[in-house]
């Protein structure tokens, strides 16, 4: 059941009713990962509300140092639910402060997406950004992968993937090679597993739109969730990807957000849809192009002038790029344009309801941190219409067959996660405005993924250099 929209004393007293027994304390950390522990539900009091719950600070990476690392938990009762994969357990979501001063950590992605909207309202240009999201992920029915001095490798076993069809299955539908969308029963064999993992959503405070089949040969599925504000629909995220592992997990599959898990097939991409609102009134709608007001015009020029920095967050992994690459439905030109997918920024087509005006940004995955991707978009948004920055003329086109002097004039995404940092190393000025991101939160997302991922990837043999290399 939903226990959202309560104060602490309702979450308090919602646990003497349950009879819950645990309460399980959760926050993202720097790379969008949860942590969690638990505590007897009789510690959590109406206190601990406010004062917190301490733990160690640099055992995450990125965070504190070791002569620095105590720090606080402090749980948000709006987003206390109870977990369905755990006995009478109660889960919250924390902020996370200094012990010593109660401040918010400048570092912890909650404060950023909390400090984002503070600003946006600030600006005095909109007093609410809604965001809904379309998740791509896989289903698989194992995965075996290992890293060392001696060895690399990883197997994918899928009864789904188009690479089983001569296996003995005992069955002959099976999705054919990127045919996968919305396919119907019995080769869509996980329609079950999506309605189990919606209606468990539903149930710990998830409003979910629809879910489907998608495009890739071996287990893809998508879940749209409902528009929510920035901080609401980054927790949501978090919870989702946990109930989608979990529900896997009880069905002995195993599920990945991975962005591209599978060679020569289409990727995972995390879907955004935007929206600015004042006084309860859209401010895309309008008479311009697509239906568009010249507000979110300039919103999308932002996007688009800030957009290889922008995704140093909203596709942060060295996999992700691996994705945006021309042919598999995923957008590398920077451009926009109504109801067309292979743009970066699609306007969707709707009935004419001025409440459904929004852009879709395409090019986010579900590797991001959601609280630093969707608090930089908002931010690029924001300079975009302070400066009045324009979009463009829109690409009505199908922008993976361009004529190569067509491409030559449309700015294309990074080729590579290394790119995407230098972009964001010479182009953060917009995210330090309010204090949203700091100087020092930029340099240590910088840093961090140029040494632990960037570096750990260049380092290291890959298997396919073997197939090319070895008889050199």
């Amino acid at each position: 059941m939903p226990t959202t929209n309560r104060t602490p004393r309702e979450v308090i007293a919602l646990c003497r009713q349950l009879e819950i027994k645990a309460i399980d304390l959760r926050f993202a950390d720097f790379c969008g990962q949860q942590r969690h522990f638990s505590i007897p539900a009789e510690q959590l009091t109406e206190e601990r509300f406010e004062d917190g719950f301490g733990f160690d600070g640099s055992a995450i990476p990125g965070w504190q140092a070791i002569h620095e690392s105590d720090m606080l938990i402090v749980p948000d009762p709006l987003t206390a639910f109870v977990d369905p994969f755990m006995a009478r357990t109660l889960t919250m979501l924390c902020s996370v402060k200094d012990p010593v001063t109660h401040q918010r950590y400048p570092r912890d992605p909650r404060n950023i997406a909390r400090k984002a909207e503070m600003y946006m309202q600030s600006t005095g240009i909109a007093d609410r950004v809604t965001i809904g999201a379309d998740v791509d992920f896989f289903v698989f029915d194992g995965v075996r992968y290992e890293q060392n001095e001696h060895e690399c490798y990883y197997h994918i076993d899928s009864v789904d993937g188009q690479w089983s069809r001569g296996a003995d299955h005992g069955f002959g539908q099976q999705v054919q090679y990127r045919r996968g969308y919305q396919t119907m029963p019995p080769m869509d064999g996980f329609q079950d597993m999506r309605t189990g993992i919606m209606l468990a959503l539903q149930e710990c405070g998830v409003d979910v739109a629809s879910h489907h089949r998608e495009v890739a040969s071996a287990g893809q599925g998508e879940i749209a969730l409902i528009p929510q504000d920035l901080l609401s629909m980054s927790d949501r995220l978090l919870r989702l990807k946990y109930v989608v592992r979990n529900f896997a997990r009880q069905q002995g599959k195993v599920a990945t957000f991975m962005p591209k898990p599978l060679y020569n097939d289409n990727g995972s991409g995390l879907h955004l849809q935007l929206a600015l609102w004042k006084e309860d009134g859209p401010l895309f709608a309008g008479p311009g192009y697509g239906g568009l007001s010249e507000t979110a015009m300039h919103a999308m020029g932002g996007i688009l002038k800030h957009a290889p920095a922008l995704l140093a967050f909203c596709c942060p992994t060295t996999n992700s790029y691996k994705r945006l690459i021309p042919g598999f439905d995923a957008p590398v030109n920077l451009s926009y344009s109504y109801r067309n997918r292979s743009a970066a920024i699609r306007i969707p087509a709707n009935s004419g309801d001025e409440n459904r005006r929004r852009l879709e940004f395409r090019c986010p995955d579900s590797s991001c941190n959601p609280y630093l991707a969707t608090s930089a978009i908002l931010m690029a948004m924001l300079d975009g219409i302070q400066n009045r920055t324009q979009p463009g003329k829109p690409l009505d086109k199908d922008l993976y067959d361009l004529a190569p002097e067509e491409q030559h004039d449309v700015p294309s995404t990074p080729k590579c996660l290394e790119e995407a940092l230098q972009a964001l190393k010479a182009d953060h000025e917009f995210l330090l405005r309010g204090d949203v991101f700091t100087t020092d939160v930029v340099e240590n997302w910088i840093v961090y993924k140029q040494t632990e991922e960037v570096r750990a990837i260049q380092q290291r043999p890959h298997p396919h250099e073997f197939a090319l290399y070895f008889d050199c």
